[in-house]
């Protein structure tokens, strides 16, 4: 199995990930509460496809990050954020008859009952992307294209610049497609089961199996990757289980990914780091992985490999921005080639990261100390405890 998606010729300076899609100014509450009663917020930025690219290039990797912005003060403030962060912002247009989206939430867990964002993006200067609009020489040149299904819910012209970057094309990079299935967006009849189309278009995908039961109707790992045979590469996120990474067992082209919602990260200590490591019986403990005996009839290969790796523990500081973190990890370990359990296990170490800090960026763990315990044995794996500052190499990591 490849592992990595193709270099470019010149290495050195080509950019590694091109991620588009909507950032918008994000306001953070200063404390608790309903947003009726908060009585003053804080400005940061927020955005799927951002938040991947600041990671990525905070990790030492060349990122693009591609979409539109208003000409107004909050545009300036968002181009001059991501680029802060090491991202190359270039090919951003600005729009001077649409606004920069904006939002505000509370402090709560997405998945909590009380939790409440307010969007003020309709009409929004990157509502408006389409082919027409969208530097295609910028979005075409990286190893990696990561695309987001929020994209696609946010206008039709929207949408059809996403149908138009998952069709086969020749040359065209390493497609990543993280469903991010947002039911408020999807409006004026519009239906989430165009986030399977897509899927299927892209070479790599991340969903949850939430995300897959609300907007698809699909439940369980297997029967997701049957309803999403094409892709190379797919992360079946599970919560507190970890994820299955469904890989070709032979693949000129292939990238292992997973992106992580807030759930995939296991916050209570009395569980155990339980897997199922056989698609059939699903039982058993540790980091599995098998070869499905099935065999692909056109092309003579394996059909998949399944690797199943546990999620972590993770004392938790702020429920939000830990997919995109997830996405980034995984993403980071695929472009340096390295197998798909430690790939997994990036994507969790970095969404810990991001977990154990009040905001939806932080810096990553220096590449070392995510290596050295990325390579820890299964029951070491299923020992650790990371909680707030264990990013420093000098932080002892529990192992409870």
């Amino acid at each position: 199995m490849s592992g990595t998606p193709a270099r470019t010729t010149d290495a050195v300076t080509a950019t590694e990930v091109v991620c588009l899609g909507e950032s918008m100014v994000t306001f953070l509450p200063s404390q608790p509460g309903r947003l009726a009663d908060v009585p003053s917020f804080g400005r940061g930025i927020g955005g799927a496809e951002s938040n991947v690219a600041c990671a990525l290039a905070a990790a030492g990797h060349r990122a693009a990050w591609v979409s539109r912005v208003g000409a107004d003060g909050f545009g300036d403030h968002l181009v001059e954020a991501i680029t802060g962060y090491g991202v190359d912002t270039s090919a951003v247009r600005r729009d001077p008859e649409r606004p920069t989206g904006i939002y505000f939430r509370t402090a709560t867990d997405r998945a909590a009952d009380v939790h409440e964002v307010a969007y003020y993006r309709a009409g929004s200067a990157a509502s408006a992307m389409s082919p027409d609009n969208v530097p295609y020489e910028a979005l075409l040149t990286g190893r990696v294209l990561h695309l987001s299904g929020i994209t696609a819910a946010l206008s039709a012209d929207c949408l059809a610049l996403l149908r138009d970057l998952t069709a086969p094309r020749p040359g065209r990079p390493l497609v990543s497609f993280d469903v991010n299935h947002r039911p408020g967006l999807w409006r004026d009849g519009a239906r989430p089961a165009v986030l399977l189309d897509l899927a299927r278009g892209a070479d790599l995908v991340f969903v949850g199996e939430d995300e897959a039961e609300e907007a698809w109707g699909v439940r369980g790992a297997e029967a997701i990757r049957a309803a999403l045979p094409e892709p190379e590469v797919l992360v079946v996120k599970r919560g507190a289980e970890g994820a299955t990474v469904f890989s070709r067992a032979t693949s000129s082209r292939t990238a292992g990914a997973d992106s992580r919602t807030e759930a995939d990260v296991r916050t209570d200590s009395r569980t155990e780091a339980g897997v199922r490591t056989d698609s059939r019986t699903e039982s058993g403990t540790g980091t599995g992985t098998r070869a499905d005996t099935d065999t692909d009839t056109c092309t003579g290969t394996r059909a998949d490999v399944v690797t199943a790796v546990p999620a972590l523990r993770v004392d938790v500081v702020a429920p939000v921005g830990a997919g995109d973190a997830f996405a980034a990890g995984f993403l980071s370990a695929t472009l340096r080639g390295l197998p798909v359990r430690d790939r997994v296990r990036h994507g969790h170490l970095m969404a810990a990261a991001v977990l154990t800090v009040p905001g939806d960026l932080t810096d990553p763990p220096a590449r070392a100390h995510a290596d050295a315990l990325a390579a820890l044995d299964d029951g070491a794996w299923g020992r650790l405890r990371l909680g707030p500052g264990w990013t420093g190499e000098d932080q002892e990591v529990r192992t409870t």
